[in-house]
């Protein structure tokens, strides 16, 4: 079986947090953009029990894929939750709605491609 690329693993990982109730899920293409990563997959969710779930169900799919979390980390900022999971070409960002709206990654990595 052949190795996936970058973008059909962002792809598949904006697939299973549509799949936990995750809203408004991106995937973009930052590839040109920087030289640390290719895809950011970016979620909302709704609580620190969601995101976890969610988080587990991207870490499984890691170990399936041979792929390996190189950091996972949360930012707290004034209550707000953001979220990373470094998966080295993608990096997935869960954020509650408040932090969303604040760090509007979207708007930040406007020149990258969005894919979803």
């Amino acid at each position: 079986m052949a190795e996936k690329t970058g973008k059909e693993n962002a792809l598949e990982i904006a697939q299973i947090l549509e799949d936990g109730k995750a809203e408004n899920v991106r995937v973009l293409d930052v590839s040109q953009l920087n030289s640390w990563t290719d895809y950011f997959v970016i979620a909302t969710i709704h609580s620190s029990a969601h995101w976890q779930g969610l988080a587990k169900q991207v870490k499984d799919y890691t170990k399936a894929n041979d792929m390996m979390i190189h950091v996972a980390n949360q930012k707290t900022s004034d209550g707000d939750d953001w979220n990373l999971i470094d998966i080295g070409n993608v990096v997935v960002h869960l954020m509650s709605e408040t932090a969303r709206e604040f760090y509007d990654l979207e708007k930040l990595w406007h020149a990258g491609t969005v894919l979803k």
